[in-house]
This record gives structure tokens, sequence and C-alpha cells, in this order.
């Protein structure tokens, strides 16, 4: 355990001196700000929409570090054979993995407590109170893109960056509309078509379940056993990817 937490700190810090963090980051940070003067200009509770823009760049900001941190993070080790010298001192392959996924589960951490931070900064700023209530929708976001990370360090073991970030952005994509593809589909006659689509819904990870920023900004009751159910759910996702990407690695011509 302390050999996965050696590389998952020494993973945290590489992540956050990478120029693709910080680009990414202020992209976030540009999209909080924008939600002001969407605010201004939109008709409707301005309020409302500050907080959905604002949920939304957390989401999307934390999955596109995901994505494009993730994915390199096995390559750049065999780019600059790093990966040789790691792996020929007392260290499981497993571990190696491991710890670069806790040191990149870190990262991400980080950039979503310093969007929360902004976005809660706004709100009060408006409402003059702290909007605890968005950490339901926060919470569940921040597992979500771990589900997401998960898929980026399952693919970074066996393929190419390029091909590792379409995969991750697919899983991301369609992981979105695994329902709407199953009513769709149950409205189709078309039996190949119904038979992607439920193998897509039983497959993939369905990440609405733990998408509930509409449902927070419209101060709407979200159940607790509902969010235990939904937290339970990716974790067990997240495990049975991870475990994958383990065996891959771990049978995998690296010299």
């Amino acid at each position: 355990m302390n050999k996965v937490l050696a590389i998952g700190l020494n993973t945290f810090k590489e992540s956050i001196r990478d120029k693709i963090f910080y680009s990414l980051l202020f992209f976030a940070v540009i999209l909080i700000l924008f939600s002001i003067v969407l605010g201004k200009l939109t008709i409707g509770d301005p309020m409302k929409i500050i907080k959905d823009f604002g949920l939304g760049a957390i989401s999307i900001g934390g999955t596109l570090i995901a994505i494009f941190v993730g994915i390199g993070m096995v390559y750049k080790e065999m780019e600059k054979r790093t990966i040789y010298i790691i792996l020929s001192k007392p260290l499981a392959r497993w571990q190696f993995l491991m710890g670069k996924y806790l040191g990149l589960s870190l990262t991400i951490l980080m950039e979503v407590a310093v969007m929360t931070i902004l976005l809660f900064a706004l709100c009060f700023v408006y409402e003059k109170i702290m909007p605890w209530s968005l950490l339901t929708a926060i919470v569940p976001i921040y597992i979500e893109i771990l589900v997401i990370l998960a898929f980026a360090v399952f693919f970074s073991a066996f393929s190419s960056p390029f091909l590792s970030g379409m995969f991750t952005l697919a899983i991301f994509i369609i992981g979105h509309f695994t329902q709407d593809l199953r009513l769709l589909a149950k409205a189709s006659e078309d039996t190949v078509f119904k038979a992607l689509a439920d193998g897509a819904y039983y497959i993939l990870p369905n990440l609405e379940r733990l998408n509930y920023k509409t449902r927070v900004v419209h101060d709407l009751v979200i159940p607790g056993q509902e969010l235990g159910l939904s937290f339970v759910y990716a974790v067990s996702y997240i495990a049975v990817v991870l475990i994958t990407a383990v065996f891959i690695f771990e049978n995998k011509d690296i010299s």
C-alpha cells in the first residue's frame, strides 16, 4: 500500500506541473465566469443559470483532465523509458497502475475543489448564503469523473494515447445516452440496433445515474437511498474496469 501511495503522490506532483492540466483548469474557470454574463443576458432566474452552468463547467473540466492526462500516463513512462527503471524495482505492475490512478484521482479532486470554491464564492456574492446543496451534485460529478478516469487507465494499458482518448470520449458520450438509446431501440424494428442498444445499456456505464445537476439546481429532493445506490454502482464499475486494466497490464509485453 505504501508503494501505491508513493507512486500516487509522485503522479500527483507530475500532473499538477503538466501544462495540459493548467490549460484545462483555466478553460473551466472561464466557463464558470462566463455563467455570470449568461445569467444577466438570459431570461429567467440568473442564480439557477449560474449554478447550472457552473456545475457543467466542473464536470467538463474534470472529464477533460481525466481523458487528456489519464490517457498518456503509461505511454509517457514508456516513451521516456522510465517505466523500465520503475518496474525493475520491487514494485508490482498492479501497484504501478493503481498508484497512477490514485495520483490522477487526487489531481482531479484538486481541480474539482478549486472550481467548487469559485462557484460557491459566486453564489455567495449573489445570494449572501453558502449553497451547500450543490455538493449533492458535485460529489456525484467527481465520482463520475473517476469512472471516466478508470476507462482512461484501462485503455492506456494497451493502446496509444490517440486511440485511448477516442475510446474514453466515446464512453463518456454514450454513457450519458444509454437509456435514451434503449428507449429508441424499443420503438425500432431493427433487430441489430436493438441488440447494440441493449448491449450498450448493460455493458457500458449509465452515467446519468450520477447526474443530479438539474434536480439540485431546481431544489428538488433527492432520496439518500438513491444517492447511495448510485455510488455503489459507480464504485463497483470502477473496480471492475481497474481489475481488467491490471490484468491486461500484467500480461503486456513492455520490453
